[in-house]
């Protein structure tokens, strides 16, 4: 089953484009379209977005509804913010080892725009600001020269989605071929890298909240780490992204077989670099 990856903002118009999309399909093919989404599954938004182990496990979800329609005949679009490239790289595994095409539909919207629409929304399903403001800024977006982003299509609110072309893509278009990884562990190989975003991540957002009501000199407590971080100075956003950055750099170079001790070892790079 050729899969669409939706991708974007919270409230940047992916709902609508998949349904969109699966009514174009239905229209002009007699293939059956199956819509995999956060609404699907039936989540609290801001609560999922707020808790990391939440979150892991509804993409989890996502993912494992999406592999059990998967098949080489009809069309699965999964409607969800997939902003973390490790994921949509896991889902590439997935239709790699299913030998099925892919293709991935970037809504493009600013986050004036994407909060905007989510005021309009209804009050029940609106995202906190807070929990927007931080999937905007954990979003990471996609870049057509990686494999698992591409073909890739962007469209903007005022767009009209390229149909033709996105159907081109899906059924015209030959499978990744499998190799000998994605056939024996399909989505295994970046439990490491997710980790590793998600936690850095985690960090860096507690350092901001726990600065708002600290000064220089404090210790404060991060989740999931035993080391405390010796607040010597403040660190903006700016700065702290700059050391998320570095630090992942290197992690990826000299990757730990111990998961647990990611946050400590972000907090004590975080301390070095401070003094």
């Amino acid at each position: 089953m050729p899969l669409v990856v939706m991708c974007g903002f919270p409230c940047s118009g992916k709902s609508r484009r998949a349904q969109e999309l699966k009514e174009y399909f239905l229209s002009k093919t007699d293939r059956k379209v199956y819509v995999v989404g956060d609404e699907t599954v039936g989540v609290d938004k801001n609560s999922v977005y707020a808790d990391s182990q939440k979150e892991r496990n509804l993409r989890g979800a996502l993912r494992a509804e999406v592999e059990r329609k998967v098949n080489k005949e009809d069309v699965v679009i999964l409607d969800s913010l997939n902003y973390i490239k490790g994921y949509r790289y896991e889902l590439f595994c997935l239709i790699k080892h299913t030998q099925t095409p892919h293709c991935l539909v970037y809504c493009l919207t600013s986050a004036e725009v994407s909060s905007t629409w989510n005021k309009c929304g209804d009050v029940e399903k609106q995202y906190s600001q807070e929990i927007l403001d931080a999937l905007i800024m954990r979003f990471e977006t996609p870049d057509s020269r990686n494999r698992w982003d591409s073909p890739l299509f962007t469209v903007q609110k005022e767009d009209t989605l390229p149909f033709e072309a996105i159907s081109d893509a899906i059924f015209h278009r030959k499978a990744p071929p499998p190799n000998q990884s994605t056939q024996s562990q399909p989505l295994s190989s970046t439990n490491f890298l997710y980790e590793l975003d998600k936690v850095t991540q985690d960090v860096l957002m507690a350092v901001l909240n726990a600065q708002k009501t600290s000064v220089p000199g404090e210790v404060l407590a991060v989740p999931g780490a035993t080391e405390k971080i010796e607040l010597t100075r403040s660190l903006n956003m700016a700065e702290l992204r700059k050391l998320r950055r570095q630090f992942i750099s290197y992690a990826k170079m000299h990757p730990t077989e111990n998961i647990g001790q990611i946050a400590n070892m972000f907090v004590q790079y975080l301390n070095k670099s401070m003094h």
